[in-house]
């Protein structure tokens, strides 16, 4: 069974398509045979090192790549019951130390970070919804804003932001998006009531359109300090990636540490969510996937096909 793993910490060159063994699900757990892998900036952290320098990743002998999956059920672990072999599922692999992780022919997860696949979402197209859209949920509930207020989604056009969008908006949130000058439409698109380019100054245009500066932020582009100056004081900031900025004005910071759920999910996957598929590669084109993911400006993930 051909897997993606790295040995040591690099350029996309580090990569390795490597001949494992297959894995055998335990107690609790399910195999998955992959139709589709995401690669998202988790990958491209976990292969330079940068998780490894910012402590939450040690040196091993060999790191997995890959959070996101969809597949289908190829054996079941001890004690499983909700799952059947041949059925559909998505799924997210969110430890950081195994050695196998999503970006392989198959994958061992447990059986409470899979959900069902749909009917009508595309098979393929379903790898690029569980980070992202676990992420803004999880995200959103950090933010505990009630229905009727006011929400800043930065990187408003990416995976994360796109879904923070629409569930915000599906949370009777009013949603303030900024993302690329190009991306109005789009997020207009997903249900953002405000638009705000990129090459404007933030918190003056956020303010502009919502006096006094809005209730609460998802800063899934990671502004930090420019995306809290937009929220009004003794609001709310959820940080992506890092840890966000000093708590200034009263304000409440916190940062999303993302977990599996395979129920919150399941429910995701079923609400009609829009994942966006910026291309499709083979799995022995994970190098040019990293390539093209650092070089930015995509919308919507890069999935790996066995």
């Amino acid at each position: 069974m051909r897997a993606l793993i790295v040995r040591s910490f690099g350029g996309p060159e580090v990569l390795e398509l490597a001949d494992l063994p297959l894995p055998v699900p335990g107690p609790g757990q399910v195999r998955v045979r992959v139709t589709a892998a995401a690669v998202n900036p988790v990958d491209l952290q976990t292969r330079s090192g940068a998780l490894a320098a910012a402590g939450l990743l040690p040196a091993l002998p060999v790191t997995g790549l890959g959070w996101d999956v969809s597949g289908t059920v190829d054996a079941l672990g001890p004690g499983v019951t909700g799952f059947r072999r041949g059925q559909p599922v998505l799924g997210l692999s969110d430890r950081l130390t195994l050695p196998l992780k999503a970006q392989a022919e198959q994958v061992v997860l447990d059986a409470d970070a899979v959900a069902p696949l749909p009917d009508g979402l595309d098979p393929v197209a379903a790898a690029g919804l569980p980070l992202g859209a676990l992420t803004a949920a999880q995200a959103l509930d950090l933010a505990a804003l009630r229905p009727g207020a006011t929400l800043l989604v930065t990187g408003a056009a990416g995976a994360v932001g796109g879904f923070a969008v629409q569930l915000a908006v599906r949370a009777g949130l009013r949603v303030v998006a900024a993302a690329g000058d190009g991306d109005g439409a789009l997020v207009r698109e997903l249900g953002a009531e405000v638009f705000v380019p990129r090459s404007a100054e933030l918190a003056a245009a956020v303010r502009e359109a919502v006096p006094g500066g809005v209730d609460g932020a998802v800063d899934a582009a990671s502004l930090g300090p420019l995306a809290l100056d937009a929220v009004r004081g003794g609001g709310s900031l959820v940080a992506v990636l890092g840890g966000g900025p000093p708590p200034l004005r009263g304000t409440r910071v916190a940062r999303v540490w993302i977990r599996a759920d395979g129920p919150r999910l399941a429910a995701l996957a079923a609400a009609g969510l829009t994942p966006r598929v910026a291309g499709t590669l083979p799995l022995d084109a994970a190098a040019e996937a990293h390539r093209r993911l650092a070089s930015g400006g995509l919308r919507g993930r890069l999935l790996l096909l066995p």
